[in-house]
């Protein structure tokens, strides 16, 4: 596997859409593997996903930067195995979330990051259809990107 040290600076500016800063005490490096990992201080903190960066599991926890959808416990199964998002169990959904948007996928009691997807629908959408897939699940806790590092 490649690794390369990157400059705070330049990725600041890759992830100007989160309003993620760090600074030049912090260790970034860009993790050439499959997939492609941007790892802050030891932590795996964005991967790359159809050219772009998304925020893992692990970052998400210190701090969710990602529009929200909450899921009953009875789907965390499932999303743990790496299926999508059915409508039908989801509780609450953040209504500014845009088609083809990463959202962060936390569960009803515990409010934790479970799973990141992409949305399939907008959120208003998700609001008024009963049923079908609405988020395609990109990366959840068990995963390759959730166990590397």
């Amino acid at each position: 596997m490649k690794r390369t040290q990157l400059r705070s600076k330049e990725i600041s500016k890759e992830l100007a859409q989160y309003a993620v800063e760090f600074s030049k005490k912090d260790k970034v490096e860009l993790w050439e593997d499959e997939p492609f990992l941007l790892v802050v201080n030891g932590r795996p903190s964005f991967f790359r996903y159809e050219e772009r960066w998304i925020p893992t599991l692990k970052f998400l926890q210190q701090k969710i930067i990602l529009p929200k959808i909450v899921v009953d416990m009875g789907a965390i199964k499932f999303l743990i195995g790496g299926a999508d998002v059915m409508r039908p169990g989801i509780v609450e959904v953040d209504s500014g979330i845009a088609k083809d948007e990463p959202v962060v996928i936390v569960d009803t009691n515990n409010q934790k990051p479970i799973a990141v997807g992409i949305a399939l629908i907008s959120g208003a959408e998700m609001k008024e259809t009963k049923s079908g897939k609405v988020i395609k699940n990109i990366h959840y806790v068990g995963d390759k990107i959730w166990n590397s590092g």
